[in-house]
C-alpha cells in the first residue's frame, strides 16, 4: 500500500460500539496519527464524540464500506469484513429492500419476515431452475438448484443444513427446499412420489410442532430427510430419521405455550361422527392442553388443519382404520392426564377410583383391563437377586409415573407414524444418489437450561465443527485451484468443547454411570462433574450454585441446572404399565410396544404377580442405553452421513422477539449471527484473500487508473498485474491466481477510493473545461448582444430625434391651427351666446306681452259672456212676462171670437167670406214668396262681397300671422297644440268608439278561443294521459330492456368466461389426453426395449404450464355491408334557398345535418340487418318479409299522415298570417289586446307542437311494442328448439358408439347455442342502441324547444308574433324537407331497382341467346371437333384415386418419409392438396370406408411423425401448415355456405357431395391445436436458453455496462469452469433465431394470423423470462443495464416491423420490459418523479415496482440510490390499484389460439404433382 494512503484520515467513516444498536455510525472529523489517545469524531446527528484509543484496551474502530457496496447479496463481496458490515448490511437489506435472504460466502442467512411474500411461486421455482448460484437474488430455490446441479454434475450426495432459533423459520425453509425437489425433479412414472414428500409435512408439523413463546409453529424434533434419486435424477423415493423429540411438553407447557397441535387438531374435530367415541371435549377440559393456559393460536384453524392432516395421512397410504387407532391413541393421552390420583391418609401410597370415567376411556381407548392398568398406575414391582415383590407408590410418584407413561406412549406413537412414513415413500428402484435436508434446532440459551438445552447445544457444537471444517477446506482448496501460496489460517477449533462432552469420562459418561447408580443423585453428578473437569478451559463451577454448571460453547457461555437430568436420561417406565400395553387387543397399541427383536405376545399374556422367587428378567437392552447415549450415536451417524456429502448451508435468523412483519433488533441478531457461525465464517475469509477478482472484471472495473500505453497491451493479465504492483507497493496484499486476483481486505476499498479520486479529478477537469468554455460563450454572447444593442440603441435614438424633429414642426402647424381653431370657436360661441340672449330676452318680451295682451282679451271675452248671459237673462225674463201677458190676452180674445165665430159659422155669410178670405191670403202668400225669392237674391250678392273681402281679408291676416309666428313663436305653439289638442279629442272619439267595436268583436273572437282552447286543453289532458301511460310503459320497457340488456351483456360475458373456460379445459384434455397416449407409447416401448440405456437429463416436470384457451377453428365469419352513398342535401339548399333569410337558413342547415347524422345511423343499421339476415340465410324468410311489410306500412302511413297535417297547418297558417295582417293594418295600439293574442295563440302553438310530439312518441312506441312481441315470439321458438337437442342429449352413452354420437350432439347443441345467443345477443344490442338514440333525439329535441322558449318569453309581443310565425315556416319547412328526402329515397330505390331489372334481363337475355347459340351450333362440329368433346370430358377433376392397398403407401410417402425440403419447391402443402383430392375421390365414389380409413389413418400418422421429431421446429412447422391448410379444405368443399362465399364456380362444383365430414374437421382441429402447442413448446425451448444472455447480458451499446465487486457465489462451485462456461449469445443471435422461426413458418405455407399468434407467444416468453431475470438479479437493475434492455427491446420491434408482423399484438407483449427499462432510466428523486413513474408504468405490477426500485443498484458514487421514502412513495401511490400479488410473470403462458378460415384460391384441377414425389400409383381423375 502506498504511504500517501492512510485509512484513519478526515472524512473516513467508521463503526463504533453502541450498548443499544451495537454498532453506531460515525465519521473522523480530525485526521488521527499514530499514538493519540483520542479519534476526533461526529456522529450521524452531529453529536461531536471524542473516542479513546489505546493498543491493547481499546483498539481503532471498524472501517465503513463505501455507499457503493451497501446493500450487496453477498457479505464476501463487501471490502470490509467485519462484524459491524454485516450487522448494517443485513439491516439495509432486510428494512430497506425488503430481502430476506443474503449470501455470506457458501450460508444462506435467511431472516425471518414475519409476513407472506409471494416468492414461492411455481413462476419463481421455474425462474431459478437451471440457474447459476451467483446469477440470480440469494434464494432458497438457489441453494436447492445448487444442491440438484452439483449431484448430478458431480455424481456426489447432498445435504442442505438448515439451523437457527425457535421461531427463525427453518421448518418453512425446509419445506420450500423440498417443494422445489419436488417440483423440478419429479417423479417419472405415476407414484408420485414427490406428493407424498410435500404431504409429510402437515403430518409432522401435526405431531411434532408446538406453539412456544418465541414461535406459533415450533419443531420440537429434529428431522433429517433424505430424497431419494434415479440415475435420470428423479425422486424415487425418500426417508426421515428424527432427533431428540421434546418428550416433556406432552405433559408440561410453560405459561402461553401449547402441547403438541394433534391434541387440539382432535379436540377442535371431537364433534364428528367418527370421533364421538373418543370422549373428547374442548382442549380446555383436559390437563396435558390446558397448562399454557392459552389454546388458540391467531389466524390459525385447528379443525382445517386437522382436515389436511387425515388427507395427508390417506396420501402416505395410511388407512382409515389406523387413523383412527392413532387417533385413539392420542386421545388416551389426554384422558390418561385427566385421571385423578387420590393420596391415602399415611402418604406413602394412593390409589385411583373404579368409577373414573378418563381411566375407562384410557383403558378402552387403548384395549386393556382397566383393573389391572388401576393397579399398575399405583403400584410398581421391585425386583431383586432374592425375590420380586409390589411395592406401593405415594401420589407424586405415581403422578409422575404417569407422566412418564404418557410421554412414553406418545414417543412410541411419533416413531410409528414416522416409520410408515418412511414405508410409504421407500420405492422399489435403485437409489443413485439422494440430498438431505436437515432441519434442526439452533443453539439455545435460556434462563433455566436442562437436559434438552444441553442436547441441542452439544448437537449443535457438532454441526459447527463441521461447518468450520468444510469452510476452511473450500478457502483453502480455492488457494490451491489457483496456484497461489497460502499460509494456514487459524479458525476456532471447538473439539474441546465436544471432547468435555463426548470423550471417555465426559459429561454424559458421567451422567450414565450415575444414572447407573442406584440411588444416584444430581448433586453427586454435579460434584463429580466439579472434580473431573475442573481443570478443561470450556468448563466452569458457578460461584453461587452447588447443582449447576457452565460451558463455555462456540456461540456463548451457558449455565445449566443439573435437576431433572438423571430423571430424563434414564427416561423410566414401570415394565408392568408397558407390559399392559403389549398386551392390548388392539393389534397397532400392542405393536407400538413391542421391540423389533421380542417374539409375537400371546393372546392371554396378563401380569400375575407371585411371592415365590423368581430369576428377574434382564431388561430390554435397548431400554438400558439412555437418552444421552442413543442422541451421542445418532448425531455420530448424522455427522458420518453430513461428512459423506456436499454440505449446503442456510442460517435462519429470528429478527425479533415480538415477530413484527420488517422489524430489525441488531442485539438479537448479533447474538445469532455470533452463534450460527456466520461470523466465523466472514473471520476465516477475512483471515485470508476475501476480495477476488477476475482479470476481465477487474481490467473493465479498473481501466481508468491505466495509462495510455498500457491500455495498448493485449495480455490484460499483464496490463493487471502493472498496474497493481504501481497502485499497492505492498506484494502480500495481494496474489495472481490463474483466472483471478485475490486482495486482502481494504483493498477494494483503496482501489475503489482511487477511482473515485481519479474520476473526481476527471469530474474537476471537465467541470473546468465546460465552465470555461460556458464562460468564454457566455462572454461572446454578452458582447455581440451589447454591440447589437448599442447599435440598435443608436438607431434608436437618431430616429427618436428625427421624430422629435418631425413632433416639433407638427406641433408648431397644430399649434396654428389649434389658436385658430379656439379663437374662432371662442368668437362663435360668444356671437352665439349673444344672440342667444337676444332671442330668448326678446321672446321673453314679447311673451310677456301677449300674456298682458291674452289676458286683457280673456277678461274682455269674460265681460261679454258676462254681459250677454245678464242681458240674456232679463231679456227672457222680459220676454217670458210679455208673452205670458200676451198668452193670457189672446186667450180671452180667442175666447170671445170663438164663440162669435161659432155664431157666424152657422149662417152662410161666413162661408162666402172664408172663401174670399182664402183667396186674398193666397195672394198676399205669393207676393210674399217674391219678395222673399229677392231677398234671397241680393243676399247671395252681398254673401259673395263680403266672401270676397273676407278672403282679402284672411290673405292679409294670414301674413300677419306668418309674421306674428316668426315673432311669437309660443304664441304659435300654442295655438298648434290647442288645434291638435281639438283634433286629439276627435280622434279619441272616434277611437272608443272603434275600441267598443273591436271590443264586441274581440269578445265574440275569444269565447271561440276559449272554447278551442278547451277542446285543446282537454284533449291535451287526454294525450298528457296516454303519454304517461306510454312513458310509464317505455320506463317499464327500457328497465326491462336495460335489465334484459344487463342480463343479456351478463349472460354473454359469463357464457364467453363458459366457453373459454370449456375451450381452456378443452385444450388441457387434449393435451392431457396427448401426454398421456405418449405415456402410453412410452410404456410399450420400454416392454419392447429388453435393455435399458440410462443417461442424465432433467426432468420435465418442471416445464408445466398453464394450459392456454384456444378458439375452435369451425368458426368463420364472412361480413357484407353495401353502403350507400351520402346524399349532399346541405349544398342542394344552400343553393335553392340562398335568397331566404339568414337565421332560417342556418336552422335549416342544421336541421339538414341532423337528417344527414340520422341518415347515416339509419344506413349502418340497416347494414347490420342485412349482414344479420345474410348469417341467417337457411333460415325460413318469412318473419323478415313479414317484418319489412310492417316497416313499408309504417313508413307509407306516416308520409299520409305527415302530409295531411302539413295540408292543414298550411291553411292555419294563411288564415292566420291574414288575421294578423288585417290587425296589423288597423291603427289599433291597445297593449291589453295584443298581450291577450299573442298569449292565446302561443298556447295555441305549443299545443299543437305537443300534439305533434305525442302523436310521433304513439307511433313510435307501437312500433316498438310490435317489434318486441315479435322478438319475443322469437326468443320462444328459440327456446322451443334449444329444448330439442336437451332431450337427444339427456341419454347416457353406454358404449363408444353411443358415446361418440352424445359428444357429437352436443358439440352441435353447443353451437347452435352459441349461434343463437350471438344473435340474440346482437338483436339485443341493437334494440339498445336503437332506445339509446331515441333517447338522444327526445334529449336534443327538449334542449331545443327549452331554448326556443327561453328567447320566445325575452321578446316583445311584436316580435313574439314575428318569431312565431317565422317558426311555423320553419317547421313547415322541416317537413317538407322530411318529404323530399323520402320521396328522393323512394326515387333512388325505383332508379337502383329498375338498374337491377335491366341487368337482369340482359343476362336473361345473354343467357337466351347462348343456349340457343348452343342448340344451333349443337350438330356442326361433329365431324371436325369431336376429339376435343371427348378430351374435354376426360379432363383432370381435381380428384386422385388410389387402391385401398395403396393407403400404406401414400401414408408412408406423402406422411412417414417425406421432408420439408422434398416439395420446398412446389406449392405450399402440397401434402394437404393430395390427400384432400384422394377424399374427393372417395366421396365422389361413395365409398365411406375408404374416407374414414384415409383419414383416421391421415390422422394417426401425424402424430406418429411429430411424436418421432418432438423437437424439430421445421417439422412441426410443416406439419401444422399441413393440418391446418386440409382442415381449411374440408371446409371450403363442405359444401356449407358459410364457406363458400370465396370460392369460385369451379371450386363449388368441387364440393363434397355424398359425406359431411363436420366430426373430422373437428379432430383436425384438435389435432392443429396439439401441432401449435407443441410448435411453440420447441419453439420456447430454443428460444428460452438465449433470453437472458441476449437481453440482458450481451453489451449491444459497447462500454456501456459497468462491473461491481462480486461476492463468493460468483467464484463458488456452482458455476462450471471447467466445461468452458455458459454459452453467451447476443442479440443479433436471438434476432437471426426468430428470423429463421418466421422464413420456415412462411415458407411452409402457415396462414400469416398463426404466424403472428406464434410470434406473439415468442414475444411473451422473451419478455416473462428477461422480467423475471431482472426482478431476480440485483446486477442488471442499473441505469446503464436499462439503456441496453431499451436498445435491446426496440430492436425486436424494428424486426417486427421489418417482418410486418407488428400488428399481430406482438409488440404489446414487450411492453412490461420496456416500462422496466425505462424505470431504471428515469428519475428517482421527487413526489413528481413518483407520479410520472406511476403514470408510466402500467404494465408492472406494484410488488415489481417496488421489486426493481429495491433492486436499483448505482455502479459508481455518482450515482444515487432509490430512497426508502421514495418507495413508500410509489406505493402510497399505487394502493389503489388491484394488482396480483404474483412478482413474477408466468412463463408458461399461452394465449389462445384462434385458427381463422383462410380458403385457397388454388384450382384442384391445375396441381402438377411433381415426379420427385413417386406418387405413380395415383390416378388422375
Amino acid at each position: 500500500m502506498t504511504s500517501e494512503y492512510y485509512p484513519y484520515s478526515k472524512y473516513t467513516r467508521v463503526w463504533i460500539p453502541d450498548a443499544d444498536d451495537v454498532w453506531k455510525a460515525a465519521e473522523i472529523v480530525k485526521d488521527y496519527k499514530d499514538g493519540d489517545p483520542v479519534l476526533h469524531l461526529k456522529l450521524e446527528d452531529e453529536m461531536p464524540l471524542e473516542y479513546a484509543v489505546g493498543p491493547k484496551s481499546n483498539p481503532l474502530p471498524f472501517l465503513r464500506n463505501p455507499d457503493i457496496l451497501v446493500g450487496e447479496n453477498d457479505l464476501t463481496a463487501l471490502s470490509y469484513l467485519h462484524e459491524p458490515a454485516v450487522l448494517h448490511n443485513l439491516r439495509v437489506r432486510f428494512i430497506e429492500s425488503n430481502h430476506i435472504y443474503t449470501y455470506c460466502g457458501i450460508v444462506l442467512v435467511a431472516i425471518n419476515p414475519y409476513e407472506q411474500l409471494q416468492i414461492y411461486g411455481e413462476e419463481v421455482i421455474e425462474a431459478y431452475s437451471g440457474q447459476n448460484m451467483g446469477d440470480m437474488d440469494p434464494h432458497i430455490f438457489a441453494v436447492a438448484e445448487e444442491a440438484y446441479k452439483q449431484m448430478a454434475r458431480d455424481e456426489r450426495n447432498q445435504s442442505i443444513i438448515v439451523s437457527g432459533e425457535s421461531g427463525a423459520g427453518k421448518t418453512v425453509s425446509a419445506k420450500y427446499a423440498m417443494r422445489f425437489f419436488a417440483t423440478v425433479g419429479g417423479s417419472a412414472n405415476d407414484a408420485n412420489v414427490e406428493e407424498k414428500v410435500l404431504a409429510s409435512s402437515p403430518i409432522m408439523e401435526a405431531i411434532g410442532n408446538a406453539k412456544t413463546t418465541r414461535n406459533d409453529n415450533s419443531s420440537r424434533f429434529g428431522k433429517y430427510i433424505q430424497i431419494g434419486f434415479s440415475r435420470q435424477y428423479h425422486i424415487i423415493g425418500a426417508n426421515m430419521r428424527t432427533y431428540l423429540l421434546e418428550k416433556s411438553r406432552v405433559v408440561f407447557q410453560a405459561v402461553d405455550e401449547r402441547n403438541y397441535h394433534i391434541f387440539y387438531q382432535l379436540c377442535a374435530s371431537a364433534s364428528l361422527p367418527e370421533f364421538k367415541d373418543l370422549g373428547l371435549t374442548s382442549a380446555e377440559d383436559f390437563t396435558f392442553t390446558s397448562l399454557g393456559e392459552n389454546i388458540f393460536i391467531e389466524g390459525v384453524n385447528d379443525a382445517e388443519d386437522f382436515k389436511k392432516t387425515r388427507e395427508a395421512f390417506t396420501l402416505l397410504g395410511v388407512k382409515e382404520s389406523s387413523q383412527i387407532s392413532i387417533f385413539k391413541v392420542v386421545a388416551s393421552i389426554l384422558h390418561l392426564g385427566n385421571v385423578e390420583i387420590c393420596s391415602e391418609r399415611d402418604g406413602e401410597s394412593c390409589h385411583i377410583s373404579r368409577d373414573d370415567p378418563h381411566l375407562q376411556h384410557f383403558c378402552r381407548l387403548l384395549g386393556v383391563e382397566q383393573k389391572q392398568m388401576e393397579h399398575w398406575l399405583c403400584h410398581r414391582k421391585l425386583a431383586t437377586s432374592a425375590e420380586t415383590y409390589v411395592k406401593k407408590m405415594s401420589s407424586k410418584q405415581a403422578t409422575n409415573a404417569c407422566n412418564a407413561l404418557a410421554k412414553h406412549i406418545y414417543a412410541r406413537m411419533f416413531d410409528w407414524i414416522v416409520e410408515h412414513i418412511n414405508m410409504s415413500l421407500q420405492t422399489s428402484s435403485k437409489q443413485h444418489s439422494f440430498i438431505g435436508v436437515l432441519d434442526i434446532y439452533g443453539f439455545e440459551t435460556f434462563e433455566v437450561n436442562s437436559f434438552e438445552q444441553f442436547c441441542i447445544n452439544y448437537a449443535n457444537e457438532k454441526l459447527q465443527q463441521q461447518f468450520n471444517s468444510h469452510v476452511f477446506k473450500l478457502e483453502q482448496e480455492e488457494y490451491m485451484k489457483e496456484q497461489i501460496p497460502w499460509t494456514l489460517i487459524d479458525f476456532y477449533d471447538n473439539q474441546p468443547c465436544i471432547d468435555l462432552i463426548e470423550a471417555r469420562l465426559g459429561i454424559l459418561d458421567l451422567l450414565d454411570e450415575e444414572c447407573k447408580v442406584p440411588k444416584g443423585t444430581e448433586q453427586n453428578w454435579a460434584q463429580k462433574l466439579y472434580k473431573q473437569h475442573s481443570s478443561s478451559a470450556h468448563f466452569q463451577k458457578p460461584r453461587m450454585s452447588n447443582i449447576s454448571f457452565i460451558i463455555i460453547h462456540f456461540a456463548d457461555m451457558v449455565e445449566y441446572q443439573c435437576e431433572g437430568f438423571l430423571e430424563k436420561n434414564r427416561d423410566t417406565v414401570y415394565d408392568e404399565q408397558i407390559n399392559i400395553l403389549k398386551a392390548s387387543q388392539f393389534q397397532l397399541v400392542a405393536d407400538l410396544f413391542h421391540e423389533k427383536d421380542d417374539a409375537a405376545p400371546s393372546k392371554s399374556s396378563r401380569v400375575n404377580v407371585r411371592a415365590a422367587k423368581s430369576v428377574p428378567k434382564a431388561p430390554n437392552r435397548e431400554h438400558r442405553k439412555t437418552v444421552g447415549h442413543q442422541f451421542r450415536s445418532s448425531l455420530h451417524l448424522l455427522m458420518e452421513t453430513l461428512n459423506a456429502t456436499t454440505p449446503h448451508y442456510v442460517r435462519c435468523i429470528k429478527p425479533n422477539d415480538e415477530k413484527e412483519a420488517f422489524s430489525f433488533d441488531s442485539r438479537r441478531a448479533v447474538q445469532q449471527l455470533r452463534a450460527c457461525g456466520v461470523l466465523e465464517t466472514i473471520r476465516i475469509s477475512a483471515a485470508g484473500y476475501p476480495s477476488r477478482w477476475t482479470y476481465p472484471d477487474f481490467f473493465s472495473r479498473y481501466r481508468v487508473l491505466l495509462k495510455k500505453s498500457d491500455m495498448m497491451l493485449s495480455d490484460k493479465k499483464q496490463v493487471c498485474r502493472n498496474l497493481l504492483e504501481t497502485l499497492i507497493k505492498e506484494p502480500d496484499m495481494f496474489q495472481f491466481g490463474k483466472t483471478k486476483i485475490f486482495f486482502r481486505a481494504g483493498q477494494v476499498a483503496y482501489l475503489e477510493k482511487l477511482r473515485t479520486d481519479k474520476f473526481r479529478a476527471a469530474c474537476i477537469k471537465i467541470q473546468k473545461t465546460v465552465r470555461g468554455w460556458l464562460q468564454r460563450v457566455r462572454y461572446r454572447k454578452i458582447r455581440k448582444s451589447a454591440i447589437t444593442i448599442q447599435r440598435y440603441g443608436r438607431g434608436y435614438l437618431a430616429r427618436r430625434y428625427a421624430e422629435f424633429l418631425r413632433l416639433s414642426r407638427a406641433a408648431l402647424i397644430c399649434q396654428k391651427q389649434y389658436r385658430m381653431v379656439r379663437d374662432r370657436r371662442a368668437f362663435l360661441r360668444v356671437r352665439q351666446a349673444v344672440v342667444t340672449i337676444q332671442a330668448y330676452s326678446r321672446g321673453m318680451y314679447t311673451r310677456r306681452i301677449f300674456k298682458e295682451f291674452l289676458l286683457h282679451h280673456k277678461a274682455m271675452i269674460i265681460q261679454r259672456s258676462v254681459r250677454g248671459w245678464l242681458a240674456r237673462k232679463k231679456f227672457q225674463r222680459a220676454r217670458n212676462a210679455a208673452v205670458i201677458i200676451q198668452c193670457a190676452f189672446r186667450r180671452t180674445r180667442a175666447k170671445k171670437q170663438l164663440q162669435q165665430l161659432k155664431i157666424e159659422a152657422r149662417s152662410a155669410q161666413h162661408l162666402k167670406n172664408l172663401n174670399s178670405g182664402m183667396e186674398n191670403k193666397i195672394v198676399q202668400l205669393q207676393r210674399k214668396m217674391d219678395d222673399q225669392s229677392k231677398g234671397y237674391r241680393n243676399q247671395n250678392e252681398q254673401l259673395v262681397q263680403q266672401n270676397s273681402g273676407l278672403g282679402l281679408e284672411v290673405n292679409k291676416l294670414q301674413k300677419q300671422l306668418e309674421l306674428m309666428k316668426s315673432q311669437q313663436v309660443e304664441g304659435g305653439q300654442l295655438l298648434s297644440l290647442q288645434e291638435e289638442l281639438e283634433r286629439l279629442r276627435e280622434e279619441l272619439k272616434d277611437t272608443n268608439a272603434e275600441r267598443k267595436r273591436m271590443e264586441e268583436e274581440h269578445g265574440s273572437e275569444k269565447l271561440t278561443l276559449q272554447q278551442r282552447v278547451k277542446e285543446l286543453e282537454t284533449e291535451n289532458g287526454l294525450l298528457k294521459s296516454e303519454k304517461e301511460e306510454l312513458n310509464q310503459r317505455i320506463l317499464q320497457h327500457s328497465q326491462s330492456s336495460e335489465v334484459d340488456g344487463s342480463n343479456a351483456s351478463q349472460r354473454e360475458a359469463s357464457l364467453q368466461t363458459e366457453l373459454d373456460a370449456e375451450r381452456q379445459r378443452y385444450q388441457n384434455l387434449l393435451k392431457e389426453f396427448s401426454r398421456l397416449e405418449q405415456r402410453y407409447d412410452n410404456l410399450k416401448e420400454e416392454e419392447s426395449l429388453s435393455k435399458f440405456q440410462p443417461g442424465h437429463r432433467r426432468n420435465p416436470s418442471n416445464q408445466s404450464s398453464l394450459e392456454s384457451d384456444s378458439n375452435y377453428t369451425s368458426i368463420s365469419t364472412s361480413e357484407v355491408g353495401d353502403t350507400e352513398d351520402a346524399i349532399q342535401l346541405v349544398e342542394e339548399m344552400g343553393v335553392e334557398k340562398a335568397a331566404m333569410d339568414i337565421s332560417l337558413f342556418m336552422k335549416l342547415q342544421k336541421r339538414v345535418r341532423e337528417l344527414e347524422t340520422e341518415r347515416k345511423r339509419l344506413q349502418l343499421s340497416v347494414d347490420k340487418m342485412e349482414e344479420l339476415n345474410k348469417r341467417k340465410s337457411s333460415e325460413s324468410r318469412s318473419p323478415t318479409s313479414e317484418q319489412e311489410k310492417a316497416d313499408y306500412a309504417y313508413n307509407n302511413l306516416k308520409r299520409q299522415e305527415l302530409e295531411t297535417e302539413n295540408k292543414k297547418l298550411k291553411n292555419d297558417l294563411n288564415a292566420l298570417s291574414k288575421a294578423v295582417a288585417e290587425r296589423a293594418s288597423q291603427n289599433n295600439s291597445s297593449s291589453e289586446l295584443q298581450d291577450s293574442y299573442n298569449l292565446l295563440l302561443s298556447q295555441l302553438k305549443s299545443a299543437n307542437e305537443e300534439l305533434d310530439a305525442r302523436k310521433e312518441e304513439v307511433l313510435i312506441l307501437r312500433t316498438q311494442i310490435v317489434s318486441t312481441a315479435q322478438l319475443l315470439e322469437k326468443n320462444d321458438l328459440i327456446k322451443d328448439s334449444d329444448n330439442v337437442p336437451e332431450v337427444n342429449n339427456s341419454k347416457e352413452p353406454v358404449d363408444k358408439e353411443e358415446a361418440v354420437k352424445a359428444y357429437q350432439g352436443l358439440c352441435e347443441s353447443k353451437k347452435l347455442l352459441e349461434a343463437q345467443l350471438q344473435s340474440q345477443a346482437r338483436k339485443h344490442k341493437d334494440e339498445l342502441e336503437a332506445l339509446h338514440t331515441q333517447n338522444e333525439l327526445l334529449k336534443d329535441d327538449i334542449e331545443k324547444k327549452q331554448e326556443i322558449i327561453n328567447s320566445y318569453s325575452s321578446l316583445s309581443p311584436e316580435a313574439q308574433v314575428e318569431y312565431s310565425i317565422q317558426q311555423e315556416i320553419t317547421r313547415l319547412t322541416n317537413d317538407n324537407l322530411d318529404l323530399k328526402e323520402l320521396v328522393e329515397k323512394l326515387e333512388k330505390n325505383e332508379r337502383k331497382l329498375k338498374k337491377q331489372l335491366r341487368i337482369y334481363m340482359k343476362k336473361v337475355q345473354e343467357l337466351e341467346a347462348a343456349q340457343a347459340a348452343a342448340q344451333s351450333s349443337r350438330p356442326r362440329p361433329e365431324l371436325s371437333r369431336q376429339v376435343t368433346v371427348q378430351r374435354k370430358e376426360k379432363d383432370f377433376e381435381g380428384m386422385l384415386e388410389y387402391y385401398k392397398e395403396d393407403e400404406a403407401l401414400l401414408l408412408k410417402t406423402l406422411i412417414s418419409d417425406i421432408r420439408p425440403n422434398t416439395v420446398s419447391a412446389t406449392v405450399p402443402c402440397l401434402p394437404a392438396y393430395i390427400l384432400f383430392m384422394c377424399i374427393r375421390h372417395a366421396d365422389y365414389i361413395n365409398d365411406d370406408q375408404k374416407v374414414e380409413s384415409l383419414l383416421t389413418s391421415t390422422i394417426n400418422a401425424i402424430k406418429k411423425v411429430l411424436k418421432k421429431n418432438n423437437d424439430d421446429f421445421e417439422m412441426t412447422s410443416f406439419w401444422l401448415a399441413n393440418t391446418s391448410r386440409l382442415l381449411h379444405c374440408l371446409k371450403q368443399y363442405s359444401g356449407d355456405e358459410a364457406f363458400m362465399t370465396q370460392n369460385t364456380s369451379k371450386q363449388n362444383e368441387h364440393c363434397l357431395k355424398n359425406f359431411d365430414l363436420a366430426e373430422y374437421r373437428q379432430v383436425l382441429s384438435d389435432l392443429s391445436i396439439q401441432i401449435y402447442q407443441q410448435l411453440i413448446k420447441v419453439a420456447e425451448g430454443i428460444i428460452q436458453p438465449m433470453t437472458v444472455s441476449a437481453m440482458l447480458e450481451s453489451e449491444s451499446i459497447p462500454s456501456l455496462a459497468g462491473v461491481k465487486p462480486m461476492g463468493y457465489r460468483n467464484r463458488s462451485s456452482s458455476m462450471d469452469l471447467d466445461a468452458g462456461g455458459p454459452t453467451s449469445y447476443t442479440l443479433e443471435t436471438l434476432i437471426r433465431q426468430l428470423g429463421q422461426f418466421h422464413s420456415i413458418m412462411r415458407d411452409h405455407g402457415l396462414d400469416p394470423e398463426i404466424v403472428g399468434q406464434v410470434v406473439r407467444q415468442l414475444f411473451h416468453c422473451i419478455n416473462a423470462v428477461t422480467l423475471n431475470n431482472l426482478l431476480l438479479r440485483k446486477d442488471v437493475c442499473s441505469w446503464s443495464a436499462g439503456m441496453q434492455l431499451r436498445y435491446n427491446t426496440s430492436q425486436m420491434e424494428e424486426w417486427l416491423r421489418a417482418n410486418n408482423l407488428y400488428q399481430s399484438k406482438a409488440a404489446a407483449t414487450l411492453e412490461p420490459i420496456i416500462q422496466a427499462a425505462q424505470l431504471l432510466q428515469v428519475k428517482k428523486k421527487t413526489t413528481q418523479d413518483a407520479e410520472a413513474i406511476c403514470s408510466l408504468c402500467t404494465s408492472l405490477t406494484t410488488q415489481q415496482i417496488v421489486k426493481i426500485l429495491n433492486l436499483y443498484t448505482p455502479l459508481n458514487e455518482f450515482e444515487e440510490r432509490v430512497t426508502v421514502s421514495f418507495i413508500r412513495n410509489i406505493q402510497n401511490n399505487l394502493q389503489e390499484r388491484n394488482d396480483p400479488p404474483q412478482l413474477l410473470l408466468d412463463t408458461k403462458q399461452q394465449f389462445p389460439v384462434l385458427f381463422p378460415y383462410t380458403p385457397s384460391a388454388l384450382s384442384l384441377e391445375t396441381l402438377h404433382i411433381p415426379a420427385t414425389l413417386r406418387l405413380d400409383f395415383l390416378t388422375r381423375v
